[in-house]
C-alpha cells in the first residue's frame, strides 16, 4: 500500500491484480461508501495480514501461487475507495459445478449488466480446486452450527471487557488497544468472510432447487424470509421501542415537533419529566448495545450512533409517525408464518434426494445468515471500542498543536504513527495536504467497475455534476429480487439515513446504498429500493424479517426516480414501475 498522487494530492493506493483484473465497487460500497483514511487502512494492511486470501485458501477453491502474486488481489483502494475485485467470483463460479458467472454476480455483487464481461485464462478451471471447492461446499451444505463463531463471541467479549476506560488510560495504553485489536480482527473476519460464503452457496443451492424443481426460483426468497435471530435486524426493533415511547407521551412528542437539531440537548435539558428521563435512560441503554452501528460502521475514523447520537434520534423521529401495523414484531411475525407455509409447500412437491437437499440448503443458509450479521455486530463492536481509544488519542494529540483537529490522527500512516505522537505539529502541513486531497477525492464518483487499471481520476465525474434523466410514468426498472410482495405509494429519495426527511407510512425508501445502520428507516415505510447490492446484502436480509417488498441493484434509482413519484415495487420480479399519478 502506497501513496499515490493523483493530480489531487498523495493518497491512499494498492497495485491491481494482473491474474484478476475486474474490481467492483458492489457490496464493497456498501461497507466502505466514503473514501478510506490512511491510519485506519494502513493499520489493518501492516498488523492484519490479508484475511481475503486466508478465507480463500482455507476453501482450496482458490490457490496460494494465484494469493501470492505481488498485488492487492482481493480487496484494494483505488483513488482512495476500496473495490472488491470480481474476478475472482468469477473464476470461483468457473471452478464451482452448477454455478454461472451471473448468477454469482447477482447473489454477491449486485453487478451483473454492468462490469466488464469475463475474459476466461488459461488455469479458470482448475480440477484439483474445483474437487476441494466441492469437499468445501459439502461442509457448509452439512453445517447445523458455525463453532468458530462461539468461540470467536467469547473471545471478543473477554477483549472488550479488559479494555481500560479511554479517558483514564495512558497513551501508550490506547495505543495497544489500536494495534492488539488488528490481528484479532484480521483473524475473526476470516471466519465472516467464510460464513458470508457460506451463506451465499447455500443460498445458491436453494435457489437452484425451487428453480428447477419447483419452476420458480423466487420462491427461495420466502423460504428464508422471517428466520429470526438476525442481529442486523436487532436495532430496528430497540428503536421501534423508543418511537412508542414518544408517540404516548405529548412533552416528548412536543420535543421531537421541535426538529432534529438540538434534538439530544433539549431532550437532556427536559430529564426532569418522568416520560423524558424514561425515554433517555432507554436511549443510554440502546446507545450501550448498539452504538457501534452507523453509516460506515467498519471505518474507525467515521461517526456512529454512539459517537452522534443525533443519527438515532433522527430515526426514531420518522417511526413515532407509524402506526402500530408497522411494528417490527408483528410484521416479522406474519413473514415467519408465511414461510413456515412456504416451507412446507415446497417440500411437498420434492422427494428422496432432492428433498434432502433442500432441507440440508435451507438448514446452512439460515444459520450461515444468522451467524453472518451475528459475526458482522460483533466485529463493529469491537471496532467501535479501537474507534474510542483512537478519538480519544486524537484529542490529546490535538492539544499538542495551535491549530491541531482531533481527527488529524487518522491521515497520518501506521508506520509514522510514533513520530507523529512524538511530534505533531512536524505532521501539520502533511496532515492538512491528505484531509485537501481526501475532501477532493469525496466529490467524485468512482468507477462502479474497471478492468486492469483503474481509470484516471481526471476523468471521474464530479458528485455535483453526477445526474440521471429523471424517469417518467410508464418506466420500468429492473434490479435483483429482494424479498416478495408488491406494493404502491409515493417514492421517497433518502441519500443520508441521518437525515430521512419526512419518510414515513406509504412511502417506498429510495436509496443509493444500504448498510445495517439504514435498515430502521425500513420499519415506518411500504417498500424499499436500493441502487447497488446483492441478494446477501443486508437491505435484503432485514427486509426478508420485517417482510417488506424489496429490490436492490435498481441501478440509477436514487437518481432517476422523481421524489414523490408514485411508484409500484414488485420484490419477486425485481421490478420498479412508475405509474401516473
Amino acid at each position: 500500500m502506497k501513496l499515490v498522487d493523483f493530480g489531487l494530492g498523495p493518497y491512499v493506493q494498492t497495485t491491481p491484480s494482473r491474474r484478476f483484473p475486474v474490481y467492483t465497487r458492489g457490496n464493497a460500497g456498501e461497507v466502505y461508501p466514503e473514501v478510506v483514511f490512511p491510519l485506519s487502512t494502513t493499520m489493518a494492511r501492516d498488523l492484519g495480514g490479508d484475511p481475503f486470501s486466508d478465507a480463500l485458501l482455507s476453501t482450496g477453491v482458490i490457490t496460494r501461487a494465484e494469493c501470492d502474486e505481488d498485488a492487492d488481489v482481493h480487496m484494494g483502494i483505488f483513488g482512495g475507495y476500496s473495490y472488491l475485485n470480481l474476478s475472482v467470483s468469477r473464476v470461483i463460479a468457473v471452478r464451482t459445478p452448477g454455478a454461472t458467472i451471473a448468477e454469482t454476480d447477482a447473489t454477491f455483487l449486485g453487478a451483473e449488466g454492468i462490469a466488464p464481461p469475463h475474459l476466461a485464462r488459461r488455469g479458470d478451471r482448475y480440477p484439483v480446486a474445483m474437487l476441494r471447492g466441492v469437499l468445501h461446499g459439502l461442509k457448509v451444505l452439512l453445517a447445523d452450527e458455525i463453532p468458530h463463531l462461539s468461540a470467536d463471541l467469547a473471545e471478543s467479549a473477554m477483549w472488550r471487557a479488559s479494555l481500560p476506560n479511554p479517558q483514564n488510560a495512558s497513551d501508550d495504553d490506547l495505543v495497544a488497544v489500536m494495534t492488539d485489536s488488528a490481528p484479532m480482527l484480521a483473524r475473526m473476519f476470516t471466519g465472516h468472510l467464510l460464513v458470508s460464503g457460506g451463506a451465499g452457496a447455500a443460498f445458491y443451492i436453494l435457489r437452484d432447487i425451487c428453480s428447477r424443481k419447483l419452476g420458480n426460483g423466487s420462491v427461495a426468497l420466502s423460504l428464508v424470509s422471517g428466520i429470526g435471530e438476525v442481529a442486523s435486524a436487532e436495532p430496528s426493533f430497540a428503536l421501534w421501542d423508543l418511537s412508542r415511547l414518544v408517540a404516548a407521551d405529548t412533552t416528548l412528542t412536543s420535543l421531537f415537533d421541535d426538529g432534529g437539531a438540538g434534538l439530544y440537548d433539549r431532550l437532556s435539558s427536559a430529564r426532569g419529566t418522568t416520560a423524558v428521563e424514561g425515554f433517555l435512560t432507554e436511549f443510554d441503554t440502546f446507545l450501550d448495545n448498539y452504538g457501534s452501528r452507523g453509516p460506515n460502521e467498519w471505518e474507525m475514523a467515521c461517526e456512529v450512533w454512539g459517537t452522534e447520537p443525533a443519527m438515532p434520534l433522527a430515526i426514531i423521529d420518522r417511526m413515532r409517525h407509524a402506526g402500530e401495523d408497522h411494528a417490527p414484531a408483528t410484521r416479522s411475525t406474519a413473514r415467519v408464518g408465511e414461510r413456515e407455509a412456504s416451507v412446507r409447500a415446497a417440500r411437498s412437491r420434492l422427494n428422496g434426494v432432492t428433498r434432502w437437499l433442500f432441507d440440508r440448503a435451507l438448514t446452512s443458509a439460515v444459520v450461515h445468515s444468522r451467524a453472518r450479521e451475528q459475526g458482522k455486530a460483533m466485529l463493529v463492536k469491537v471496532i467501535h471500542d479501537v474507534r474510542l481509544a483512537a478519538r480519544e488519542l486524537g484529542r490529546r494529540m490535538a492539544k499538542l498543536t495551535p491549530e491541531g483537529r482531533p481527527d488529524d490522527l487518522w491521515y497520518v500512516t501506521y508506520a509514522e504513527l510514533d513520530n507523529y505522537r512524538r511530534d505533531p505539529g512536524a505532521f501539520a502541513d502533511l496532515v492538512a495536504s491528505r484531509r485537501a486531497t481526501r475532501d477532493a477525492l469525496s466529490q467524485l464518483v468512482p468507477p462502479f467497475c474497471f478492468s486492469g487499471e483503474m481509470p484516471p481520476i481526471e476523468t471521474w465525474e464530479r458528485r455535483a455534476e453526477h445526474t440521471t434523466e429523471a424517469a417518467t410514468a410508464g418506466t420500468v426498472l429492473t434490479g435483483i429480487p429482494g424479498c416478495s410482495g408488491v406494493v404502491r405509494g409515493r417514492a421517497c429519495v433518502v441519500t443520508d439515513p441521518s437525515d430521512p426527511g419526512d419518510l414515513g407510512p406509504g412511502d417506498i425508501l429510495i436509496a443509493p446504498l444500504t448498510d445495517p445502520s439504514w435498515t430502521p428507516l425500513f420499519v415506518p415505510v411500504e417498500a424499499v429500493v436500493v441502487d447497488v447490492g446483492g441478494q446477501l446484502s443486508h437491505a435484503v436480509i432485514v427486509s426478508r424479517e420485517l417482510g417488506l417488498p424489496c429490490v436492490v441493484s435498481a441501478t440509477g434509482a436514487s437518481l432517476s426516480i422523481p421524489d414523490g413519484a408514485l411508484v409500484e415495487v414488485d420484490g419477486a420480479a425485481g421490478t420498479v414501475t412508475l405509474l401516473p399519478d
